[in-house]
């Protein structure tokens, strides 16, 4: 018997199979069939793709020929124009959709375009992702034709003078396969996926969870288990699984799972296959296709062409922005267990843009990378380098030997007299010691970052934690209107994010 009973239509099926080779040519034959498509397009004028197209060293001519962007430079020159209506601007046509992203610490609302060609390659991609289950040990069967529950953003989408815009989750739902919704697979539906009104859809999630049969949950890790928590709850469960017995896949993504194992796990009635995928706004970038791993493959024949910039002094300033013109390296040319910052060109017209990702490359022969942090999400004070993967693993240790559980947890750099200090909030409903809670972050954190340890001997003069409660942060995020969907807690606060959170802190008179 197959492990896939799902028929594709012919055109997805034949997307698939496209010929595997190594990663240099495959991306190489990614970035003519972009520059083929955009060559007539006003960026593809402007930068000579035909040039580029006709060199015998496409990559290096397109690094030579073609800018680096940030998202500022990019919609200055460039998008502001397809926002406004105009056509064949970075991208044939005109662009239809955008995503509505502020990362997490920008303030101001992003508009990055979606096209037909980016949501095909995205599904492309996702079924990649679930075909590659058949390499993975005890895939139980019966749970692979099941139900999926997307808890995403609303599919009602902002209605533009010439464009529909929302988040990608919502944008990506409402352009699901319209066979994949004919065979019954999509949860929550059309009508509860349109809600606005996160509350509101979390109620009629709730409501219907008895009529499904669901196989896969796809969505943000503090969201899902609300949902979860909230059905066990109406229902009187001992755990999820005696709702759905055949749940047996979580999709997730955009943060560590780790930190959220514990409260998790809490609330299965057996184990979970945990598949990690790297959705960005700008495209589905890489995806876990085996299991025994914390890499993910990067999706290297499909529509992105990835380059990677060196995250070091040279490359970047103390507060994550990227030099004019840095060094960028394809995807062969770069070294394991070194972290880089992602650089995307798309089927949206986004072109050598960075994302303000950095990964790292741990399995060269594979593809495989871990995202390591943001580009200005990373601690750098006084040169302590200190990661989002550093800040998790500290936290994930620190959990487990003090047998408590930490949902959520954000950092900022603060002034400690004439020198520094980092002020960290961390979320715990159970019993702890402060004074070893903090004992214990900083002494991982040294034994993580010889930076970091460095420091803490000169300039980071000291480390202050303070143990709020999950609701604070869940209530923060609500107040600023990121609630459910993809929204998800900043590691690291700075500028304007850090004055918010400070202010809903003294409001809520937590000092």
């Amino acid at each position: 018997m197959a492990i896939f009973d799902i028929k594709l239509p012919k055109s997805i099926a034949r997307a698939l199979n496209i010929p595997v080779s190594d990663a240099r040519s495959q991306q190489i034959k990614v970035l003519k069939k972009l520059l083929k498509k955009a060559r007539f397009t006003e960026f593809g004028q402007r930068y000579r793709f035909d040039d580029v197209l006709m060199s015998n060293h496409p990559g290096k001519k397109f690094q030579q020929n073609v800018p680096t962007f940030d998202y500022n430079k990019m919609y200055d020159a460039w998008w502001y124009k397809t926002k406004e209506g105009s056509p064949d601007v970075c991208w044939p046509g005109v662009i239809k959709y955008f995503a509505l992203s502020s990362g997490t610490s920008d303030a101001t609302s992003k508009f990055i375009p979606i096209t037909r060609d980016l949501i095909r390659a995205n599904t492309i991609t996702s079924f990649k992702q679930l075909l590659s289950l058949t390499r993975y040990a005890k895939v139980p069967k019966s749970s692979v034709g099941k139900g999926w529950l997307i808890l995403g953003g609303s599919t009602q989408l902002q209605r533009g003078p010439t464009y529909f815009a929302g988040d990608l989750s919502g944008i990506q739902q409402k352009n699901i396969p319209f066979w994949f919704q004919g065979l019954g697979l999509y949860k929550p539906g059309k009508k509860i996926a349109k809600e606005k009104e996160w509350s509101r859809k979390l109620e009629e999630v709730v409501n219907n969870a008895p009529n499904w049969d669901i196989g896969f949950i796809v969505g943000v890790p503090a969201w899902l288990q609300l949902c979860m928590e909230k059905i066990i709850e109406k229902y009187e469960l001992k755990n999820i699984h005696e709702m759905w017995p055949n749940l047996a896949f979580y999709v997730h993504g955009g943060v560590a799972m780790e930190p959220y194992k514990r409260g998790f796990e809490k609330l299965l009635g057996k184990p979970l296959i945990y598949i990690e995928t790297y959705l960005a706004s700008e495209g589905f970038l890489a995806y876990q296709n085996r299991q025994g791993t914390n890499g993910m493959h990067l999706a290297l024949n499909n529509n992105v062409f990835f380059e990677f910039v060196p995250f070091d002094h040279k490359n970047f300033d103390l507060d994550g922005n990227m030099v004019e013109e840095p060094e960028a390296y394809m995807i062969h040319e770069i070294e394991e267990n070194k972290d880089y910052a992602i650089l995307i060109s798309t089927n949206a017209g986004a072109w050598r843009y960075a994302i303000g990702d950095t990964v790292k490359l741990v399995d060269k022969e594979r593809s495989e990378i871990v995202i390591t942090g943001r580009t200005k999400h990373f601690l750098n004070m006084v040169g302590e380098h200190l990661s989002v993967d550093n800040m998790n693993k500290a936290i994930e240790i620190v959990a487990e030997n003090m047998n408590i559980y930490i949902p959520e947890f954000t950092v900022a750099g603060v002034p400690h007299g004439t020198f520094f200090a980092h002020q960290w909030y961390v979320a715990t409903d159970d019993e702890v010691d402060v004074d070893e809670l903090t004992a214990r972050i900083d002494k991982r954190l040294k034994e993580l970052n010889d930076d970091y340890e460095v420091e803490r001997r000169h300039a980071l003069k000291d480390v202050m934690v303070k143990v709020l409660s999950e609701d604070t942060f869940m209530n923060f995020m609500k107040s600023k209107g990121k609630e459910g969907g993809q929204h998800k807690f900043p590691r690291v606060l700075k500028g304007k994010m850090l004055e918010d959170w400070q202010n809903f802190l003294k409001a809520e008179n937590i000092v």
